[in-house]
């Protein structure tokens, strides 16, 4: 039975561009993820935008001597044409800063506050002496007072995966310019996070053997040690607060990250307006079978794993005050947080700073978008740390993705182009056949469950094995050699292709440009698997802006379907660049420059 699919993705900054290390976290796994419910016959939501308030976006606009707002609005755009060109299929990617978010931010701000669960309280705000500004916690570092970690952030550290407020880090130093922050007193509202200690125990330990080990340790683990969080700031930039005597202030907003994980709701409810059907988002936030999986890295585990968690459940009543649902009703608190480990580079952390990147944009104008994409599935940072080398890169793209699938690809399809011009009709299989045909019939259970479960690489090696399987087959039954016998050829070719085709559905989650070059190859007429595409909108006539959206009713579905003889076949085009070894010495010349 069909079931609605939240898939909520990390908001990237928009304090500049994004670089792999970024989309190997939350664009491409969500997107594999997407696609493959969609297939499965789910009604998917994929929702997200750029994350545009707080100090670090100000930071940005001062060094370059422009706007906030102008700042945002480029690098929403940037950010916005390059999880495009990847092909990631929201069906709503928009923006923080639209009326409709901070409506709905302001919202839910207001059920919290009504619950009890948000109070004011005066504390020790981090100041940069040199500007006057708040410092936000995230940048300002210092030694971990629990365990003596030297790089431990003001919000957490990564060491002991404990809270902490910037005042308790030992010599702590602004990331910003390196200068020693000052400490004055201001008041801030605070999320009551203890007051969900039962609510989010209980929550967490019904996800035993559900959610990636990982995620659900490094949440347990700050169970025992949670403290009230602030939730606004003496910003200029960001979302007002809600409330007689503070909303007109014009130095205190609501902390970005408070507003940031609210854009998941206030997207799936601007997405809903868009659609024409205003309530429509509460299928995938109200019913009661509706699953809802976040997508991110490691370092967002305790905003979506725990305080997001927290707010929903405050604003729906759950919690050791109780309460009454706000006006939007009560909501459903995530299914399932998918986090991904860290991605490095050569060896070497992403650094946008000292040049260890390549952002989205470089590498897809020299780069096939689903190669990288075949490269996060296969090799990224799924459950552990793992490094992005180029010649790791060029060998998998010549060998696994040219050699082997691309290679069945053309030389099934040429040959049976040229010999009948269409696609054969087989006449007596062999056992060869027959087995070669199961395997790749039966290999759709284990790799949709893979897929259904985020175990992107097992999914990923068990659909190439299939490719290989077949490579082996074709290289067994040589059908170039019988020309002879036009019918055992005939036959062989039809088995080739209906390979081709199962692991072309298989692949379509991972690959879906290449996998629509293959539909296109076999005679298949139509869009096969939907790609998104950029619309300028606006809100109530006010200044455009781009979304990212698109048509994804398509007609790919994740099942066996017979190939039908007689289909025209063209001479097939090569699906992947094989790349020149001098590929890896140049980029790294790029690292070093």
């Amino acid at each position: 039975m069909s079931q609605h699919i939240l898939t909520a993705v990390a908001w990237p900054y928009a304090n500049g561009p994004r670089h792999i290390g970024h989309v190997s976290g939350f664009g491409v796994p969500s997107d594999i993820f997407s696609r493959y419910q969609r297939m499965a016959g789910n009604k998917v939501l994929m929702v997200s935008g750029t994350d545009e308030h707080g100090t670090p976006i100000q930071v940005q606009a001062d060094k370059e001597g422009v706007s906030a707002k102008e700042l945002a609005d480029r690098y929403n755009r940037v950010i916005a044409e390059d999880l495009t060109g990847l092909g990631l299929a929201y069906d709503l990617f928009t923006r923080t800063t639209t009326k409709n978010h901070y409506a709905v931010t302001q919202e839910i701000f207001k059920g919290l506050y009504d619950n009890g669960y948000i109070f004011p309280k005066t504390t020790m705000g981090a100041i940069s002496p040199s500007t006057g500004r708040t410092l936000p916690d995230r940048y300002i570092e210092g030694t971990c007072p629990i365990c003596g970690y030297d790089g431990a952030r003001g919000d957490q550290c990564d060491n002991c995966g404990n809270q902490l407020d910037p005042i308790q880090l030992i010599n702590p130093v602004s990331r910003i310019n390196g200068e020693t922050p000052v400490f004055a007193e201001t008041e801030h509202f605070m999320l009551d996070l203890p007051a969900f200690a039962e609510v989010l125990g209980s929550y967490l330990q019904s996800k035993q053997g559900e959610w990636r080990p990982n995620v659900l340790k490094f949440a347990l683990n700050l169970l025992g040690d949670l403290q009230p969080r602030a939730i606004s700031r003496d910003l200029d930039w960001g979302v007002p607060i809600p409330l007689d005597g503070w909303r007109d202030q014009p130095n205190k907003r609501l902390y970005v990250w408070f507003d940031a994980v609210i854009g998941y709701l206030s997207a799936s409810i601007e997405w809903a307006r868009r659609s024409g059907d205003p309530d429509a988002w509460r299928q995938w936030w109200q019913h009661p079978d509706a699953r809802g999986y976040y997508f991110m890295g490691k370092d967002n585990i305790v905003f979506h794993a725990e305080i997001w968690p927290a707010m929903l459940f405050g604003y729906s009543g759950r919690g050791d005050r109780g309460g009454t649902p706000g006006s939007l009703g009560a909501l459903n608190a995530p299914s399932e947080v998918v986090s991904s480990e860290f991605l490095t580079m050569e060896g070497r952390k992403f650094s946008s700073s000292r040049q260890v990147v390549i952002y989205v944009r470089d590498f897809l104008e020299r780069y096939d978008a689903d190669a990288l994409r075949y490269y996060i599935a296969v090799a990224g940072p799924e459950n552990q740390d793992t490094d992005f080398t180029w010649q790791e890169f060029v060998n998998r793209n010549n060998g696994e993705l040219v050699a082997a699938w691309g290679n069945l690809v053309n030389r099934s399809i040429s040959m049976a182009a040229k010999n009948f011009g269409a696609v054969p009709e087989a006449g007596d299989l062999t056992d060869a056949d027959r087995g070669l045909l199961e395997r790749s019939r039966n290999a759709f259970g284990p790799v949709g469950a893979e897929l259904g479960r985020s175990r992107f690489k097992n999914a990923i090696t068990e659909a190439l094995d299939v490719v290989r399987e077949a490579n082996k087959y074709l290289a067994e039954q040589e059908p170039w050699k019988l020309k002879g016998d036009p019918e055992r050829q005939k036959s062989i070719l039809h088995v080739a292709l209906q390979v081709v085709d199962d692991a072309k559905t298989m692949l379509t989650p991972f690959l879906p440009s290449s996998s629509n070059k293959v539909h296109a190859m076999l005679g298949g007429e139509g869009v096969w698997s939907g790609m998104p595409e950029i619309r300028e909108v606006d809100e109530d006539g006010g200044d455009p802006y781009p979304v990212i959206t698109g048509d994804y009713d398509d007609a790919a579905r994740w099942e066996h379907r017979p190939i039908k003889p007689g289909t025209p076949l063209a001479p097939p085009v090569p699906l992947f660049k094989k790349l020149d070894p001098k590929v890896v010495d140049e980029e790294l010349a790029r690292l070093a420059e």
